[in-house]
């Protein structure tokens, strides 16, 4: 890759907030409203795992934590369990595990999976995948609680990644992107820039300002990916704040 390559590589500037997955959901009110479903099911379909990995880490086994987070989401989706939403809900994460935690104690006293939705699979959910993921959480004194923040930061930083790897890639830029990626994930420093300019064919200053353009437009697609589960953009920064302080258990 030529240092005129490199050069190349840019990114948009920081949009305005704009009318998100979860706002949508809190003002519809009604689930007729339009956007309403489609809004939430996006949202569902994206942060599912920390809820299993709740439940897997609250006791259940792997079967009990599907039949659960499938039957969970069917109230979601098809109970209008959101008619009196409000601003005290103002995170999609907040409200998510609130509402589990009240749909668990409904169904303490129902044991047989039918019960628990009647088979049905109102989202398209990788089970298997989600157990190995599991098990490479941490070690088991880490609340239930705790373990749903961390798993929700990481599904937060895993989408934006996606997110950015598709937005490169899109523009011819995969090989920037896989051997600048890393460099996103550690402190400013920590790896050299030199080796990285050789494989590229680049210069080191050429590198370095790659990167930077790199790690700002992740802190943009970042910000925007937490956006879409908040109702306000003040609460943006909070949200940040609290997801990596997560990150830390």
């Amino acid at each position: 890759m030529s240092d005129k390559s490199a050069k190349s590589f840019s990114v948009s500037g920081a949009g305005r907030f704009a009318t998100t997955h979860w706002s949508v959901v809190l003002q519809a009110g009604q689930p007729k409203a339009p956007g309403y479903q489609q809004a939430l099911e996006t949202l569902c379909e994206s942060y599912w795992f920390p809820l299993y990995a709740y439940l897997r880490r609250h006791g259940y086994n792997n079967q009990q934590a599907e039949d659960y987070t499938q039957a969970f989401f069917c109230r979601i989706l098809e109970k209008q369990v959101l008619r009196s939403a409000d601003s005290k809900r103002g995170r999609f994460r907040s409200f998510l595990l609130g509402t589990l935690k009240h749909f668990l104690a409904d169904e303490r006293d129902r044991a047989q999976a039918q019960k628990r939705g009647g088979g049905r699979k109102v989202l398209s959910i990788d089970f298997k995948k989600a157990e190995n993921q599991y098990t490479l959480e941490p070690a088991h004194w880490l609340s239930a609680e705790k373990l749903f923040d961390k798993s929700w930061a990481l599904t937060v930083l895993e989408r934006t990644m996606a997110c950015l790897k598709a937005e490169l890639a899109g523009k011819n830029k995969q090989e920037l992107f896989d051997h600048l990626k890393i460099y996103l994930t550690v402190e400013k420093g920590s790896i050299s820039y030199r080796d990285t300019a050789a494989e590229l064919n680049m210069t080191e200053g050429t590198v370095r300002t790659a990167v930077h353009r790199l790690r700002r437009h992740y802190r943009k697609l970042l910000r925007d990916e937490i956006a879409q589960t908040v109702a306000a953009e003040d609460e943006i920064d909070e949200e940040i704040d609290d997801l990596f302080a997560a990150l830390a258990y």
